[in-house]
């Protein structure tokens, strides 16, 4: 309908309700027709679809089919909404009643089609009803399409907010896919990113090697290892250590910064969770697993159902990191909260007039950008149930497609 307005100017002003080009005749006469011709046009094929579901009542004014202002806006509490009751409650009902699946939003990411369809439902069916997805391919084992739940990619990023210096972290909040999957790598210490082990959990140290009988000198540049291994390391970034190393590591690096690689320390205050999580660990992963209810580490990895009370153990500074779709409740005024796993989106996504949920303009949850990653390297594999896509891959293919690690965070307030 406003379409229009762009090649007709003095016609459809109105962008949804035309009621006032009915009340000031503004209304052009070839509106009623070019809409009877979008009806009987093919429908657009999407490339890559988002699922997504409301979250609170008042959230579906958050869409654009709701306020435009507040969609533009990251979602968060307005006192005046609950005057909007009433409509709240009306709109509930139709939605249970006679609720269809609706497109939200369409975007543009380089040849890729995108559109975000939403579930006219305030509650959804828990991941572990479902298999993550798990139950879907069983009713429908000839399925042509991919499922997606991002739960590598929402690792990956996770992962690379953990502060640099970082040894101990504090596993609480539901446990999850994504929270057994993060435990695991971290007690394994697998790398960061790409190429680079332990890049955000230990300190950098460029380290020269000068192989015997050669005489040029290597430069080794994120190898993390114990300070306390080599006596000279007082100076970070200018120490020169030469070893004789006859074999090199096929990896690049040598076989003596291997030996001196260190591990993360996970921590759990639930016996319950510590038994399940080491359950499924090696024994080598499982000696970095500590059932502990005094040790407090001063970054934590939360999820659902973590609580105020708890919040209010952890010490002063301590950094929250959110692995789940939902933020924990901000408690503590003295401590850093850190965004749920998500990425700035690249230039070249267009049609970003909106905000995903509490996310600014322009970040995108790490489980929807890992359906666009999917389809644009053609990785032709499902990622749902237990199944876990390389971490280290898709954190690599978000950055190469322009995808950026967020920098922002809620830093603590001085007394």
């Amino acid at each position: 309908y406003h379409s229009l307005h762009h090649t007709q100017f003095r016609t459809n002003y109105s962008l949804f309700m035309p009621f006032y080009d009915y009340v000031y005749g503004t209304m052009d006469k070839s509106s009623d027709s070019l809409y009877e011709k979008s009806l009987v046009r093919e429908a657009e094929a999407p490339d890559v679809v988002h699922l997504t579901h409301l979250t609170t009542p008042e959230s579906i004014y958050h869409l654009r089919l709701g306020f435009a202002f507040l969609a533009s806006e990251p979602q968060k509490y307005k006192w005046y909404l609950w005057l909007m009751w009433p409509v709240t409650l009306w709109s509930m009902m139709i939605t249970w009643i006679y609720g269809r699946t609706f497109t939200v939003e369409r975007n543009v990411f380089k040849h890729l089609k995108l559109q975000t369809w939403a579930i006219p439902k305030f509650t959804i069916q828990d991941d572990g009803l479902n298999g993550n997805g798990e139950l879907f391919l069983r009713k429908h084992p000839k399925l042509k399409l991919k499922l997606v739940d991002g739960s590598s990619l929402a690792v990956a990023v996770v992962l690379n907010s953990i502060p640099k210096g970082t040894t101990q972290v504090l596993l609480r909040g539901k446990l999850s896919k994504v929270a057994n999957s993060l435990a695991l790598a971290l007690c394994q210490g697998e790398s960061r990113t790409a190429g680079d082990n332990y890049a955000n959990v230990f300190p950098t140290v460029p380290y020269y090697v000068q192989r015997s009988n050669l005489s040029n000198v290597i430069r080794i540049e994120h190898c993390r290892i114990f300070l306390t291994a080599v006596t000279e390391l007082g100076n970070h970034g200018s120490v020169v250590e030469r070893l004789n190393l006859e074999n090199p590591s096929p990896t690049g690096i040598p076989d003596f910064l291997h030996k001196c690689i260190v591990d993360s320390k996970v921590y759990t205050t639930c016996e319950d969770e510590y038994e399940k999580l080491k359950a499924n660990f090696s024994n080598e992963a499982g000696n970095n697993l500590v059932l502990s209810k005094h040790s407090a580490p001063k970054t934590w990895l939360v999820g659902d159902d973590l609580s105020e009370d708890e919040q209010i153990k952890a010490s002063k500074g301590t950094t929250f990191i959110p692995f789940s779709r939902f933020p924990p409740k901000k408690t503590r005024k003295d401590c850093v909260y850190l965004s749920t796993p998500a990425m700035l989106a690249p230039k070249h996504l267009e049609n970003v007039d909106s905000c995903e949920n509490w996310l600014p303009r322009r970040v995108m949850s790490a489980w929807r950008i890992a359906g666009i990653l999917h389809a644009m390297e053609e990785w032709n594999v499902h990622e749902c149930g237990n199944m876990m896509f390389d971490i280290e891959k898709i954190w690599q293919a978000s950055l190469a497609h322009g995808f950026r690690p967020l920098t922002n965070v809620t830093e603590p307030k001085p007394n």
